[in-house]
């Protein structure tokens, strides 16, 4: 299965990218997951986090990538239907191997209250490494 998570790339180079994910109620996963207080769940910020990252290694010229490890990683706050997820992610390393090593981050943004200080709501280091077939 392929989805997407990644709504939209504000910024999109072949160093990082900063990326937006806009969580609505009308997400089935958010029926169960929980019920009377939905959230998104833990394991797609991840695939949204490595999303963005993948693009990055595509304007490198790295076709296919995917996720070989993930470091450090910590959550944070929810991030609820009628928020949005805004991912960052940047390039610190590339390995001999062909892997690359990512510094990731997603916050939320909450439209209630725009002047509130965006929380973290994932942070840790990802490696991706090409896909080999």
């Amino acid at each position: 299965m392929h989805f997407r998570l990644v709504d939209r790339f504000l910024e999109l180079t072949d160093q990082s990218a900063v990326a937006i994910k806009s969580v609505t109620a009308a997400e089935e996963y958010l029926q169960d997951h929980f019920p009377g207080f939905p959230v998104l769940p833990g394991v797609f910020m991840v695939e949204a986090l490595t999303q963005a990252a993948r693009a990055v290694l595509e304007k490198r010229g790295v076709p296919r990538a995917v996720l070989g490890e993930v470091k450090a990683l910590r959550y944070g706050s929810f991030v609820r239907p009628g928020e949005t997820l805004r991912v960052e992610v940047s390039l610190e390393k590339l390995r001999d191997d062909g892997s690359a090593v990512f510094k990731a981050q997603g916050t939320v943004l909450r439209p209630a209250d725009p002047s509130a200080a965006a929380e973290t709501a994932v942070a840790g280091r990802l490696i991706l490494r090409p896909l080999r077939t």
